[in-house]
């Protein structure tokens, strides 16, 4: 099941959230200090190309929330926005609603992703 909602999910709408994690990682990796930022995008676009069968885990320490504070300012908020509007729009249908909860769980990644790692 988890192949075919990922098959799903592609299709209609994980290419355009995993493009602009590419993006992000791309505009990052512009500057020597951001490459591992951009390199920490480019992870989370795997995980927003094919989010069906894998979970995100929270941790971090001190090091984590300084970037996750930088990160918010500059890259973090417009990823969140762009999956609130879409978790929102994918909920309003019943058939919808996983695929809006998945667009939630990739908010939550895009305001937090220091500290952060795929299970």
């Amino acid at each position: 099941m988890g192949c075919l909602g990922n098959l799903l999910w592609f299709i209609f709408g994980g290419c355009i959230s995993g493009l602009s994690w590419c993006l992000a990682g791309c505009l990052w990796c512009i500057t020597i200090i951001g490459i591992p930022v951009g390199l920490q995008c480019f992870k989370f676009a795997s995980l927003s190309f094919f989010p069906f069968g894998k979970e995100v885990s929270y941790g971090g320490g001190a090091g984590s929330l300084i970037l996750n504070i930088i990160w918010l300012v500059v890259s973090g908020l417009p990823l969140a926005l762009e999956h609130l509007v879409f978790g929102v729009a994918l909920c309003i249908t019943v058939i919808g609603i996983p695929f809006g909860l998945q667009q939630f769980k990739l908010a939550k990644l895009a305001l937090m992703p220091f500290g952060a790692e795929i299970v």
